[in-house]
C-alpha cells in the first residue's frame, strides 16, 4: 500500500514554507501591535499540538517499520554472503554520513549565529532540560563507561514505550523481536507478519493525517518563536548558516566520499561513475523518493557501471529500505543546531547516542512524505532536546530532502558496486 500526501494545488513543501512565512509575519505584526499575548495563548497551542502529534506515532512507527525491515531481508537465507556484506557497508557509509555531519556542525557552529543574549534567554526557557542533561551525564559518570549498553537492554517494554526518551530500548526490542522472528519457520510466523503490514499501512495514514497538518502548525510555532525571541534577526542568519551546512555534508558525500570509495574499492572509474549517476541523482531530487529512483538506478547500475544483475537485484532494493546516509547526515546536523539554537550543551555520551540513534532509525524511516519529522522528533527526545525546536528546520527541508535523497541513491549504487569486485 502505498500512502501518499492527496495532491492539492499548492505542494505540501510550498504550504510549509508558507506556513513558515506567514508565521514570522504573525509574530512581527504581533510584536508590533502588542498582541504577543494572543500569539502565546491561542496561536502556540496549535504548534505543540503538531509536536505532539508527531511524537504520538514516533514509538509504533519506528517499531513496526524495523520489524518489517529486519523481517523482510530473509533473503539473506539465499544471498547470505552478499547480503551480510551489504549490511555492514550499509552501516559503515551510514556511520561514516553521520561523522561528516557531526563535524561540519561542531566546526561551522550554525547554531552560534544566534545573538548571544538570546541564546541566554533560551537557556533559561529551558533550564529544566539543562539541569535533567547535567544531572544526567553526572549519573553516568558514576555509573561507569559500561552505564550507556546497560541502558540500551530494557527491563520492561511497556515502560519502554511510553517514554520517547527510551527509544533506544524499543529500537533494541523491534531488532531483537524480528531476529526472533525470521529465525523461525515462515508457517509460524506469516499471521503475525501479516498483521504487522498491517498496522505499518495505518501507521503510515496516521502520519499522512499529520502531515497535512504541518503548515498550520509551522505557522503557530514559528509565530510563537518570532514573540519568544522579539528583537532579534540572528535566528534567521543561523538558519541560513544551517543550510548551508546540511548543503556542504551532502555535496561532500555526492562529489568526495561516494568517489573516493569508488576508486578505492571498484573497478569502476569515477569520471564514468559520476557521469551515469547524473540521470539517476536529477530523478531522486525531482521525486524525493528512492523507491521511485529504484528502477532507473538498477538499470544504470547494470547497464552503465557494469555490475553484476544478481548484486542489484538483492544490494539496490535493500539500500533503499537500509541505507540512508543522506537522511543521517541531515539529521546529525539538524540535532546539533537545534541544540545550539536553544543553548544545550551535547555531551560525549549525547554524540554517541545521536550517531547511534540515527545509524538504526534510518533503517526504520519511512518513505514517505514527512517520514523524516517523525524520526527526528523521536531523535530530539531521546537526547533531550524539546521538540519544539523542529519548527526552526521545516521551512527550509523540501530542498534539503530532494538532495538528500540523491545522496541516498548514490550510496546505494556505490555499495553495489564495491560487493560486486568483492564476489568477482
Amino acid at each position: 500500500m502505498n500512502i501518499s500526501i492527496r495532491k492539492r494545488s499548492i505542494p505540501l513543501y510550498l504550504r510549509i514554507l508558507l506556513g513558515m512565512f506567514l508565521g514570522i509575519l504573525a509574530g512581527i505584526l504581533a510584536i508590533y501591535w502588542g498582541g504577543e499575548s494572543f500569539i502565546l495563548f491561542w496561536v502556540k497551542p496549535w504548534g505543540r499540538i503538531f509536536i505532539k502529534l508527531l511524537q504520538l506515532v514516533a514509538v509504533p512507527l519506528v517499531f513496526v517499520s524495523l520489524v518489517k525491515g529486519v523481517t523482510g531481508l530473509e533473503d539473506i537465507s539465499r544471498f547470505s554472503k552478499i547480503g551480510i556484506k551489504a549490511i555492514i557497508i550499509y552501516l559503515l557509509t551510514t556511520i561514516s554520513a553521520i561523522t561528516i555531519g557531526l563535524f561540519l556542525v561542531l566546526t561551522i557552529r550554525p547554531g552560534s549565529f544566534v545573538d548571544s543574549t538570546k541564546v541566554h534567554e533560551m537557556q533559561k526557557s529551558y533550564h529544566q532540560v539543562v539541569e535533567e542533561k547535567k544531572s544526567v551525564a553526572q549519573s553516568t559518570r558514576e555509573q561507569g563507561p559500561l552505564s550507556f549498553m546497560e541502558d540500551i537492554i530494557p527491563d520492561n517494554i511497556v515502560n519502554a514505550a511510553s517514554n520517547n526518551g527510551k527509544m533506544l530500548q524499543v529500537i533494541f526490542f523491534a531488532i531483537f523481536f524480528g531476529v526472533a522472528a525470521i529465525s523461525l519457520p515462515k508457517e509460524k510466523t506469516k499471521t503475525v507478519l501479516k498483521l504487522f503490514d498491517s498496522l505499518y499501512d495505518i501507521i503510515l495514514a496516521m502520519v499522512d493525517y499529520i502531515i497535512r497538518f504541518a503548515p498550520y502548525g509551522v505557522f503557530a510555532l514559528m509565530a510563537a518563536m518570532v514573540v519568544d525571541n522579539a528583537g532579534s534577526l540572528s535566528i534567521f542568519g543561523a538558519l541560513a548558516m544551517y543550510t548551508i551546512t546540511v548543503m556542504l555534508g551532502l555535496l561532500m558525500l555526492i562529489f568526495l566520499f561516494y568517489p573516493f570509495l569508488v576508486h578505492l574499492f571498484t573497478s569502476i572509474p569515477v569520471k564514468k561513475f559520476i557521469k551515469n549517476m547524473y540521470p539517476v541523482q536529477l530523478l531522486a531530487f525531482t521525486t524525493s523518493s528512492s523507491a521511485a529512483t529504484l528502477p532507473l538506478n538498477i538499470e544504470t547500475a547494470e547497464r552503465n557501471l557494469g555490475i553484476s544483475k544478481e548484486i542489484t537485484s538483492f544490494v539496490l532494493p535493500v539500500g533503499t529500505t537500509i541505507n540512508m546516509d543522506g537522511t543521517s547526515c541531515y539529521q546529525s546536523i539538524a540535532v546539533v543546531f537545534i541544540a545550539q539554537v536553544m543553548g544545550i550543551h551535547l555531551g560525549l555520551m549525547d554524540i554517541l547516542s545521536i550517531v547511534l540513534l540515527t545509524t538504526i532509525s534510518s533503517i526504520g524511516t519511512p518513505a514517505i512524505p514527512g517520514g523524516s519529522y517523525v524520526i527526528l522528533t523521536m531523535v530530539l527526545s531521546s537526547v533531550g532536546i524539546p521538540a519544539e525546536g523542529l519548527a526552526l528546520i521545516l521551512g527550509v527541508d523540501r530542498p534539503l530532502d530532494m538532495l538528500r535523497t540523491s545522496v541516498n541513491v548514490t550510496g546505494d549504487a556505490t555499495v553495489a558496486g564495491i560487493i560486486d569486485r568483492k564476489n568477482k
